[in-house]
């Protein structure tokens, strides 16, 4: 064992010993690993089921390499609650755990993206009001003044949580949306936050110097341990935008995640709206008439009209091709004549309007260059919702977008993370079945020029066979495009076996609003939704209260920890597989086939697995747990693929009886009401 690998070891039994916990052969091992490879600056991949205490074991040699080094160590989640979790518990309790151990006090900031923080220049009226639909990429929010009767306050849900966000606005330190409880909508947090797009940047804001997010940043730059998610790791790594401090090591959790989450950060979309959205707003406020770009959205929604949804497998078609052109050409123009004149004021209009000009120009350059830079282009359109599916069909008469991503994000992160840092990826489900080179080839780390990399499994300290049972609805029909009906009855009955305490993971936000509605008319035990406030007090309220359920997407399937009886049923309603129609699992599974391999087992099939590991491990988070995760997708347990997803697992006991489930949920409902 190397030096650092003992110190490593000997801080982590003290804290262990501090905090009351077990010591965890997985943890340790783990510990004198990460260690390892930040003295010897190589990169690791490590494996550790759940229970391992991984945060723990990656933290303490992250924490004795900034007291050594004196430059701060990152680690990158991909979800808000993880890093809620990491920041709020994990590293307090460390810290006071091995306080005794350290040469000087160890200091933690928290950095998220802008929209996370509330702008106080935006609640003070420096942005304007715009029409922009909700969601697009440049509506800049409705209206702050939420109408109310004379003498009243206000009247709707949204002016009552607008209101409570202008009183929390005078009173918070942090202005972090995590840190607001209860939490408020969607909806409502749009109204006081600002994209990085809108900001107007410190060096012109007149209230930079009392920004949350720039004060966050600061405490950042001061820091020794920097807690961030994965698409600010993959800005500050591609973009050049330096929205971390300089760092040498970092430790990348829930590593399953990053090929997708950097792909998603690094992705744009281009449409005919945002376009003449961006010439309108010019006009507006930066005093030009854009007619040029005006005109080139008109001909760039005549282009796309014939054009069918779906991967543009040869790239752009002559005539959008042309379109795209004079978009370029136009904005180029346009962002020309908006310089911004000698002495002129900050202004959040003028500022929003030249960077929507310049997102535009630079989206059309990457769709013209998609080709030879190894990027795909795909066209898709809005629709409406079919009740027999539960899906949206594209109306060919809606309007398109055009989306442009990489091909694949591994030489991205080659040069951009691994060069010149030393890298740790960890998660609980890293690995499919002994192999790590399906992850590590997707990262960058496979090839020619790749560099050297170890790959660790620790093992998790949990005998799942006895704490946990695997309930596939091997009765229920085939899953369709939405939640059948025999679904939303199989959910209530195991609901209503359990009394409640159930994590309901969905493969669509629709689909988890549409059960949450459906069963809070059949059941008595309180349900909470996603999107109703923030993730944090979501979660907290799911952990505080053992009967309330919990329904949810993607940002539950992994790091949520809620160990204990108030989480004792994790229900999937389907495997996650990638939507069959998504363009860039297309053009992914095409480039495995092209090569010889098997696309939907490589790229379909294998995301799956990952995912549907995820969502089984938020059940058994202690040695206590005891519990059922409930498939309610029968492919599970019928197709030929079923078998490779279920070796992803945990290794649960597994059953298709459905009265033997049911029977189990009511004991453990009884022992908790007892316990109670």
């Amino acid at each position: 064992m190397t030096d650092a690998g003992e110190t490593a070891v000997r801080l982590l039994d003290v804290a262990v010993a501090a905090m009351g916990g077990q010591q965890r052969d997985g943890q340790h091992e783990m510990a004198k690993q990460v260690a390892k490879a930040i003295d010897e600056g190589k990169h690791l991949l490590v494996q550790a089921g759940t229970g391992t205490g991984k945060s723990l074991a990656y933290l303490i040699p992250l924490i004795a390499h900034a007291q050594e080094s004196g430059r701060p160590a990152v680690v990158a989640t991909a979800t808000l609650a993880l890093q809620a979790q990491v920041v709020g518990r994990d590293l307090p309790r460390l810290l006071g755990a091995i306080e005794g151990e350290l040469d000087h006090p160890v200091d933690v900031a928290l950095v998220k993206g802008r929209s996370n923080y509330l702008c106080k220049h935006k609640l003070s009226g420096g942005f304007p009001s715009e029409d922009g639909g909700e969601g697009t990429l440049f509506a800049v929010g409705e209206d702050l003044a939420v109408a109310h009767p004379a003498g009243g306050g206000p009247t709707t849900q949204l002016g009552r949580e607008v209101k409570r966000l202008r009183e929390w606005a005078e009173e918070t330190e942090t202005g972090d949306r995590d840190d607001l409880v209860p939490g408020v909508s969607d909806r409502a947090w749009r109204q006081v936050s600002v994209t990085a797009l809108e900001c107007l940047g410190a060096q012109r804001c007149p209230l930079a110097a009392e920004c949350f997010s720039e004060l966050a940043r600061q405490r950042g730059a001061e820091a020794d341990i920097v807690v961030t998610n994965h698409a600010m790791l993959a800005i500050n790594a591609f973009e050049g935008l330096n929205v971390l401090p300089e760092y040498d090591v970092v430790v990348v959790d829930e590593a399953h995640e990053l090929q997708d989450r950097v792909t998603g950060a690094v992705s744009a979309q281009l449409s005919a709206a945002m376009a003449a959205a961006a010439a309108s707003s010019a006009r507006k406020h930066r005093g030009i008439t854009a007619e040029a770009l005006q005109s080139a959205a008109a001909q760039l929604d005549l282009a796309l009209a014939g054009i069918p949804n779906g991967l543009l497998a040869r790239g752009l078609p002559e005539e959008l091709a042309q379109a795209v052109e004079l978009v370029r050409d136009a904005s180029r123009v346009a962002l020309s004549d908006s310089k911004p004149g000698e002495g002129q004021s900050a202004d959040g209009g003028r500022q929003v309007a030249r960077s929507r000009l310049l997102a535009i120009l630079e989206c059309c350059e990457r769709m013209l260059d998609a080709e030879a830079n190894g990027e795909v282009v795909w066209v898709s359109r809005a629709g409406t919702f079919d009740p027999a599916t539960g899906y949206s069909s594209p109306a060919d008469d809606a309007p398109a977008t055009l989306s442009i991503a990489p091909l694949n994000v591994g030489a991205r992160l080659r040069d951009g993370l691994f060069a010149g840092h030393t890298v740790v990826l960890t998660s609980a489900t890293l690995a499919i079945g002994a192999a790590f080179e399906p992850a590590a080839g997707g990262l960058g780390l496979l090839g020619a020029g790749a560099p050297s990399w170890t790959g660790v499994d620790v093992g998790s300290p949990f005998d799942y066979p006895k704490q946990g049972m695997l309930y596939v609805a091997k009765h229920l029909p085939k899953p369709g495009r939405g939640l059948s009906h025999e679904a939303v009855d199989e959910l209530e009955a195991l609901i209503r076996a359990s009394s409640g305490g159930a994590l309901c993971l969905f493969s669509s936000r629709r689909a988890a609003e549409e059960a949450a509605d459906e069963l809070r008319g059949r059941l008595d035990v309180q349900i909470l939704c996603q999107g109703e406030s923030s993730m944090s007090a979501l979660v907290r309220q799911f952990s505080d209260e053992p009967d309330t359920c919990l329904f949810g997407t993607m940002s539950l399937w992994q790091g949520v920890d809620v160990p204990g009886h108030a989480c004792r049923l994790v229900v999937i309603d389907r495997i996650p597989f990638p939507r069959p129609d998504d363009p860039l699992t297309t053009a992914r599974s095409r480039a495995v086939a092209q090569a010889g391999g098997n696309g939907f087992m490589s790229v379909s099939a294998s995301h799956a697995a990952v995912r549907l590991a995820q969502g089984a491990g938020r059940l058994i988070r202690s040695t206590e747990d005891r519990g059922v995760v409930a498939v309610l997708d029968s492919r599970l347990a019928t197709e030929r693929y079923g078998a490779f997803l279920r070796s992803a697992l945990p290794p649960l006991w597994g059953t298709t009886d459905r009265g033997v489930v049911l029977q189990a949920l009511e004991r453990l409902a009884a022992t908790g009401r007892a316990r109670a």
